[in-house]
C-alpha cells in the first residue's frame, strides 16, 4: 500500500532535517540543492536511456526529494510550488508537437 504523500513529504522534510539538509543546523544551501538535482536528472536520464524501470523509479523519487528540500531552504512550501504550477498550467493552452506539449504564445 503506498502512504499518503502528505505523510511523505513531512517525513522527508524531516529527513532532511535529521541528515542537517534543511532546519536550524542546515549544511545545505539552495544552490547546492540544485547541484544534487541536476545529479538526480542525470540519473533520470540514464534510467530512461536504458529503459531501467527501477532505476527511472529511483530517480524521480529523488528529484522529488531533492525539490521538496530545495523549497524548504527558500522558505516555500513544495505544496505551494506545485499549486502555483497547477493555477499556471489549468489555464494554458497549446499542442503536443513532437512528443511534447508546446503552449500557445
Amino acid at each position: 500500500k503506498l502512504m499518503n504523500t502528505n505523510q511523505l513529504i513531512t517525513l522527508i522534510r524531516q529527513w532532511g532535517e535529521e541528515k542537517n539538509i534543511t532546519g536550524p543546523n542546515a549544511k545545505a544551501t539552495s544552490l547546492t540543492q540544485y547541484l544534487k538535482l541536476h545529479e538526480e536528472c542525470g540519473e533520470l536520464l540514464q534510467g530512461l536511456i536504458k529503459q531501467d524501470h527501477a532505476e527511472t523509479i529511483d530517480a524521480i523519487g529523488d528529484c522529488g526529494v531533492v525539490l521538496i528540500l530545495l523549497a524548504q531552504l527558500e522558505g516555500i512550501s513544495f505544496e505551494e510550488c506545485l499549486e502555483s504550477a497547477y493555477n499556471i498550467i489549468s489555464q494554458r493552452t497549446g499542442q503536443m508537437i513532437d512528443g511534447c506539449f508546446v503552449k500557445d504564445k
